[in-house]
């Protein structure tokens, strides 16, 4: 189920920055864990499986509100699954695992996504798009270029099909941080909320607004027409 992908190179993916966490409900432990590597993926173990694996050890003692949090994105995701098709385990998967580079240990750029699929793509070796999915998620792009970390991320990780970006995105941003469902609109609102006017991610969610919102639209599309 999992492939081992070869880093690309590039001069500039070194970058190192300092990170804002005042988003993130941290206790700091030393009983923390950052797995080496997980056991392989295979047939008696689904990718999603998995992956609920990994960002429980990752999360759930770490950062208990994130791994709320991506509980209930996970459980929007497998509500997904008759209008993803044969993508759902992935789907599924890449929502367990969106958040994992808010871990003080893996992160190292400060966008959140690029550390996790750093982490997933060196340590565990996982499926390429897989890391592309939480690279990219929820418009990511957008806060890289915030960062000054758009090559960075164009360098690493080509942005994974719309329609798979959208049923992540979909799923991130119709959770809360403890892990409801809410609508976009009141996620959307809570973000500024929680950041203020003038903080960067709140300038990010303000440019990507549009492109979540559409992205939102047409997975409720795509599921009303498998009801």
């Amino acid at each position: 189920m999992r492939q081992t992908a070869v880093p690309v190179g590039c001069p500039v993916c070194g970058v190192r920055e300092s990170r804002d966490v005042s988003d993130v409900s941290r206790r700091h432990a030393a009983s923390v864990h950052v797995p080496l590597l997980l056991p392989s993926v295979d047939f008696m173990q689904t990718i999603a499986a998995w992956a609920q694996d990994l960002a429980r050890t990752l999360l759930a003692d770490a950062l208990p509100r994130r791994w709320a949090h991506v509980q209930g994105v996970a459980a929007r995701a497998r509500g997904l699954a008759a209008a993803v098709g044969p993508d759902a385990e992935l789907i599924e998967a890449a929502a367990w695992l969106h958040d994992i580079g808010y871990l003080a240990e893996l992160a190292t750029t400060g966008l959140h996504g690029l550390d996790g699929a750093r982490y997933l793509r060196d340590v565990q070796h996982a499926e390429l798009l897989l890391c592309r999915l939480v690279a990219h998620h929820s418009c990511a792009v957008i806060e890289a270029e915030e960062r000054d970390l758009a090559h960075v991320l164009a360098c690493e990780f080509a942005p994974p099909p719309q329609p798979l970006a959208d049923a992540l995105t979909f799923c991130d941003m119709t959770t809360s941080p403890d892990g409801d469902q809410v609508q976009v609109t009141h996620r959307l609102a809570e973000i500024h909320d929680r950041y203020g006017t003038g903080h960067l991610v709140s300038r990010s969610i303000r440019r990507a607004t549009p492109l979540i919102l559409e992205a939102v639209g047409h997975v409720n599309a795509r599921a009303a027409g498998t009801r």
